[in-house]
């Protein structure tokens, strides 16, 4: 047996613990239905290319015009097939696509995609969808121990499925997106000063905090991550302004999402939550700014050092600056790296992330995998180009000398599931 099938065996026979996905219910697929349509807008074999997917075939030149009807319900499969297949040939080795290509061999038999194979496909999708296929996908086929879910659909999903679906506190609305409805949804009331802001969030965290794995913020897609200390009595007359509807200038209106937040941060320390944020790339297309996501790294020295006590998890390793988050892991102690969605982003890039990451900074404090995935059946095929990304890694740290191979089988069960479960699972 070559050095690379003995590790790649052993990376295979090890369980993930999957730190991040976004799926919904799985109650929702089977209706075929939940109230947020941009989570599910068809109940079709072209699902499985929405997320993420779709957004490479638009950076391929597929208008947005004809993405939308591809994901729609009105389209037969021969009609779909025609508008997605110039666009597949374009996009078919990205990371994307790969893990498109991993699920429709390992979950539907269907090593090719075309037009013949599309309708096998399409029939194969609707027998799976069956009561129980989330735990045969990922207990069975991905072999994930369980999943660390951040909804979409609520703050905290009140999930079916709790041994395998762990769920976060998902905190941007209460922060960052400000939802006011949220108070008279949860509490009852209109939120009219930030005393009745803060009773909201302690409620928040005092009804779910034990139950959750984590608290999650994704604001990184809006603002910068520049947390800035901010004292209550400034934060407190500009909140009032904002429950009335004033308008704030930019300035104004970022002290009362940097108090909230550390306010929420400080909440999700309490109940022993990581705190997990979103850093680097974007999904979707046509909206980067790039500048914004440079910052990320050194946004987040002050507020790393301000919450010595809290564990941070900083997601999709920055990608594409993801030495700096290296970095960030060497130095800070309460910092974890998780390299989640980062697999099929950039698989080489993964590889040698790898490779870095355990060659300068503690191997306690990577997180291997996460899908990052409304579609649960996507899971498996990114789980196989995490698996085979990581056998590649390790294999070439040991081929050119930097860990001894007898090594390797320690280093795979931390890196795979040991880290999650000390971290998430105290």
């Amino acid at each position: 047996m070559t050095l690379y099938a003995q590790i790649r065996d052993l990376v295979e026979a090890t369980p993930f613990i999957d730190t991040h996905e976004h799926l919904i219910e799985e109650s929702s697929r089977l209706r075929g239905y939940t109230e947020n349509a941009g989570l599910f807008p068809c109940d079709d074999w072209s699902y499985l290319f929405m997320h993420y997917l779709g957004d490479d075939l638009a950076s391929a030149g597929m208008p947005d015009s004809n993405l939308k009807r591809f994901l729609s319900p009105e389209l037969n499969t021969d009609e779909k097939y025609r508008l997605v297949s110039p666009y597949w040939e374009r996009t078919k080795h990205t990371g994307y696509a790969q893990a498109v290509r991993y699920t429709l061999e390992g979950i539907y038999g269907e090593p090719s995609f075309d037009e013949k194979s599309v309708h096998r496909l399409a029939e194969k999708y609707k027998a799976n969808v069956q009561p129980g296929f989330y735990r045969t996908i990922l207990r069975d086929k991905c072999n994930i121990e369980h999943c660390q879910v951040n909804s979409l659909e609520s703050l905290f999903m009140e999930t079916e499925q709790p041994d395998i679906l762990k769920q976060d506190i998902g905190f941007p609305s209460l922060c960052t997106d400000i939802n006011l409805a949220l108070s008279e949804k949860y509490l009852g009331k209109t939120a009219q000063s930030l005393d009745d802001w803060l009773e909201l969030i302690d409620w928040v965290f005092a009804t779910y905090g034990d139950r959750a794995i984590a608290a999650k913020n994704q604001s990184a897609y809006s603002r910068r991550l520049d947390y800035e200390a901010v004292p209550r009595e400034i934060a407190g007359p500009r909140f009032a302004q904002l429950a009335k509807g004033d308008s704030l200038s930019f300035e104004e209106k970022k002290s009362v999402q940097d108090y909230l937040f550390r306010y929420c941060v400080q909440k999700a320390t309490e109940y022993h939550l990581p705190v997990k944020l979103h850093t680097g790339y974007y999904a979707g297309h046509n909206g980067m700014p790039l500048t914004r996501l440079r910052q990320n790294a050194g946004d987040l020295c002050p507020l790393l050092k301000d919450f010595p006590d809290t564990t941070f998890v900083l997601m999709h390793i920055g990608y594409p600056y993801q030495d700096e988050y290296i970095a960030l892991a060497k130095h800070y102690r309460n910092v974890t790296i998780d390299m989640c969605w980062a697999w099929i982003i950039n698989p080489m890039a993964c590889v040698r992330f790898v490779k870095e990451y355990l060659l300068a900074a503690p191997a306690n404090k990577l997180f291997t995998f996460g899908g990052d995935y409304i579609t649960v059946e996507s899971i498996y095929g990114h789980s196989r180009i995490a698996r085979l990304g990581l056998a590649q890694a390790l294999t070439e740290l040991v081929q050119e000398g930097w860990i001894p191979l007898e090594e390797i089988p320690f280093l795979v069960e931390r890196i795979m599931r040991q880290n999650a479960l000390e971290t998430f699972l105290k």
